[in-house]
């Protein structure tokens, strides 16, 4: 990803966390980012081994202050992870060698114990990547969904939980016919003081209204666990995801098109015990591969790569708006198990009740940074909302007017189509386990695609109208 880009977001999601000081990483590389000047490890003896041995450590290395190294949270908690700060967060304003040293200086004990002991505390977001636009393209009201709402009707006593762990509902989102009965959270704030929609609400509605297009039996509940910005820390994420299933029970399904990358192969030190949890249940998560157009693994997503979760785990990537080919911005690799349409897709960001504004701003992109030939969203639309390149905005942005539905692109929304495919089969062959419902799914599945030369599975839903690709309006 472009690194100015990387910043842009960095700024945006530091504004949505500001009593916590972040960090782009590894050594200030913009490959994710994390709390500065803090670690993980869990509850108990480990995190004693790890606070003695980073205190020991920097004891001994001059320029470190071993008085700073202290627990920084509850020793406890549902999560299983404690945070122990290593320095002072508000220090410098380049890299962070506290948390650089802390790390290695577990690795001795890391190799004895022959697992990791230490971690960053990542952010996890829904805005990985700056491509496509990280921002809803309005429609008109007369556009239909894409996908379209299939015909199965609903029927509450055979409905399929989904669970949507993402941000709020928007407040008149019932209004939209497919969500009738969608319950949970509302976003806590919708507008800004000059009534400007803000940066990923309309997130989550966006997601249950392709949900509920292509499986109608469904009772979708949404949770707002990733109201700031679409990010929230890796510790406090493991503990909102258990309260999330807590209200109202383990469903049949959960899907979230959020998390991060972290350089390594075994996990996210934050969420495990939440996993943990999640294999000895019968709920299936659906988990969004990312859009970092990276073979990187990308986590909680890639857990579906790791022996024990191949089966309570679905990594889901992106397919370009005409299905041919994986679209530039998605994650990809043997990890991946699944794609689905990503781009370019048409549901409800807000209720079609009361129009709402928003503003843009413009980007210039003439060409696919990652070197596709095709009209991808690095191409069109022309502007990419607050996320736009210095220099290419115009002094007064353009502001929009949402009339309910909008277009939007990224890994985010082949998630819930895919489990909106698998609440389908649930119903249509009366199957009660979300585990088994993919495995036959996927089982009877004969679509493929192309991505990054290799075929992959393509999960296309019936209602779904492929886009054709071509230059950008205006363009030769």
């Amino acid at each position: 990803m472009a690194p100015q880009r990387f910043r842009e977001q960095f700024d945006q999601i530091q504004r949505s966390m500001p009593g916590v000081p972040l960090a782009m990483g590894p050594d200030d590389a913009a490959e994710f980012l994390y709390e500065k000047g803090v670690v993980l490890a869990r509850d108990g003896e480990e995190a004693r081994v790890v606070e003695d041995t980073v205190r020991e450590h920097f004891t001994a290395l001059a320029g470190m202050d071993a008085d700073r190294v202290r627990r920084a949270g509850p020793e406890t908690n549902r999560s299983g992870i404690t945070r122990i700060q290593v320095g002072d967060p508000g220090e410098g304003t380049g890299g962070d060698p506290a948390v650089a040293h802390a790390l290695r200086s577990l690795r001795a004990s890391e190799g004895r114990a022959g697992r990791r002991l230490v971690s960053r505390n990542h952010v996890v977001s829904i805005a990985v990547n700056s491509c496509p636009g990280d921002e809803p393209v309005p429609v008109p009201s007369t556009e239909r969904p894409n996908p379209a709402p299939a015909d199965t009707p609903y029927d509450p006593g055979s409905a399929v939980g989904v669970l949507v762990v993402d941000t709020g509902l928007m407040a008149d989102h019932r209004s939209y016919p497919l969500l009738a009965h969608t319950r949970g959270d509302l976003q806590v704030k919708e507008c800004d003081d000059d009534g400007v929609l803000c940066q990923y609400v309309g997130h989550g509605t966006f997601i249950a209204g392709l949900l509920a297009a292509v499986a109608p039996n469904t009772d979708i509940t949404v949770r707002n666990t990733l109201n700031d910005a679409g990010a929230i820390l890796e510790s406090e994420f493991g503990e909102k995801l258990f309260d999330a299933v807590e209200k109202g029970g383990w469903p049949d399904v959960i899907s979230l098109s959020a998390g991060t990358s972290n350089g390594r192969t075994d996990g996210l030190l934050g969420v495990h015990t939440f996993m943990e949890e999640l294999r000895a249940r019968g709920t299936l998560l659906v988990a969004a591969a990312g859009n970092n157009a990276s073979a990187t693994p990308f986590w909680p997503a890639a857990y579906a790569d790791l022996p024990g979760w191949e089966d309570s785990v679905l990594s889901v990537g992106a397919l370009r708006a005409d299905g041919e080919y994986g679209a530039c911005f998605s994650n990809h690799g043997g990890w991946v198990k699944v794609y689905a349409p990503g781009e370019r897709l048409t549901s409800a960001l807000t209720g079609i009740d009361t129009p709402v504004p928003y503003v843009y701003q413009h980007s210039t992109f003439d060409a696919c940074r990652f070197g596709f030939g095709y009209a991808c969203t690095c191409q069109t639309p022309r502007h990419t909302g607050l996320l736009s390149e210095p220099g290419d905005a115009p002094a007064k942005p353009d502001q929009v007017m949402f009339e309910g539905y909008a277009q939007w692109s990224g890994t985010s929304f082949a998630t819930p189509v895919v489990a909106g495919l698998i609440a389908s089969h649930m119903t249509v062959h009366q199957q009660t386990d979300a585990r088994v419902a993919r495995k036959a799914l996927l089982a009877a599945n004969t679509e493929y695609a192309e991505v990054r030369g290799a075929h992959v599975p393509a999960l296309l839903p019936p209602t779904w109208r492929p886009v054709p690709v071509g230059p950008p309006d205006g363009a030769a």
